[in-house]
């Protein structure tokens, strides 16, 4: 008689150094606790947030796979080979929701292509949290992930952003690598029209949490934030 099979679940991860207790369910904390099966972004950081969440088996018995780059069939069958023996097992990335910004949607594809069960968690999304913030469009919304990294290019882009934001009428979202901050935001001053209006969150669900939105003259005539080398989501929405 064949093994039932056991449940992919998808953990999200803290955004910051915030008590699990604060942006978690009870549900979520203890799924996590019973697991002793993950698959994971990077193995160093998930090892710390399950100390975090109070995992009662000493890190050094679990087993906790790193998500490899090359992520082919056989490959992700080997992961996902103890939930086919009916053991449950947790996919985590290194911050928020796993699959979403983040590695993960080819395993979970894989699961329900094997036909395992796929359970996802509630838990912080720095993407939804920073849009129902931003008091932008919530109804129409893109998440661009990484502009390019060329002045001309990025300023491009930006510029087909806006475009497209103003002709859809689309809230579009984008993040940088913390230490570029700075300069991004030099080139959504420059790049944008005065009246697109930007939203900017950063240290999401942390002690350090702050968001704003205004136009791009606004900002223009404001203090300058401090972005630098700190998690940070942008968001526009054109006029």
């Amino acid at each position: 008689m064949k093994t039932a099979c056991g449940t992919l679940y998808l953990l999200p991860v803290s955004l910051g150094d915030t008590a699990w207790s604060q942006f978690l369910p009870l549900e979520v904390q203890q799924t996590a606790a019973r697991i002793r099966t993950f698959v994971v972004e990077n193995a160093k950081t998930a090892r710390a947030e399950l100390k975090r969440l109070e995992h009662p088996v000493p890190l050094r018995e679990l087993h906790i796979t790193q998500l490899p780059e090359q992520d082919d069939a056989a490959t992700l069958d080997s992961l996902l080979a103890p939930a086919l023996e009916g053991v449950d097992v947790g996919l985590m990335s290194e911050a928020g929701c796993p699959a979403v910004a983040d590695p993960g949607a080819r395993l979970v594809a894989r699961a329900h292509a094997l036909g395992i069960p796929v359970r996802p968690m509630v838990g912080p999304s720095s993407i939804l949290l920073a849009l129902m913030a931003s008091g932008l469009n919530g109804q129409s919304f893109a998440f661009n992930g990484y502009l390019p990294v060329a002045d001309a290019e990025r300023d491009t882009r930006l510029r087909k952003l806006e475009e497209e934001s103003r002709r859809f009428k689309r809230t579009q979202m984008f993040i940088e690598t913390p230490y570029r901050n700075d300069r991004l935001y030099d080139a959504l001053l420059s790049v944008c029209q005065p009246s697109t209006r930007l939203c900017i969150a950063r240290d999401l669900t942390t002690s350090a949490e702050w968001i704003r939105s205004c136009t791009i003259d606004e900002w223009r005539k404001g203090a300058r934030p401090d972005l630098n080398k700190r998690p940070t989501l942008f968001l526009i929405l054109s006029a």
